[in-house]
């Protein structure tokens, strides 16, 4: 079953399966957190790659701007992206 999609057809970074490509649409910047997100690199615009999930569901590895980040479900569910 597909991931649920807002009314502006965004989804979050966390429903995106293994393989999946997407561009960042938004980061929920409240707290630390948000912030370290952006510093990361996952800004508006930049394309994302589910690169492989650990064998129990989390964390998730991503690639974006040719480095790869491991991120929590919880973390990635912060972030909205589009499809590609």
């Amino acid at each position: 079953m597909p991931p649920k999609a807002d009314r502006d057809d965004t989804v979050s970074l966390a429903d995106l399966p293994p393989g999946a490509r997407a561009e960042v649409e938004s980061v929920d910047e409240d707290g630390p957190l948000g912030r370290r997100l952006l510093d990361l690199g996952f800004a508006p615009r930049t394309q994302v790659r589910v690169v492989r999930r650990a064998p129990l569901g989390d964390p998730v590895v991503y690639e974006l701007r040719g480095t790869r980040l491991c991120l929590r479900r919880s973390e990635a569910k912060r972030i909205r992206v589009r499809r590609s």
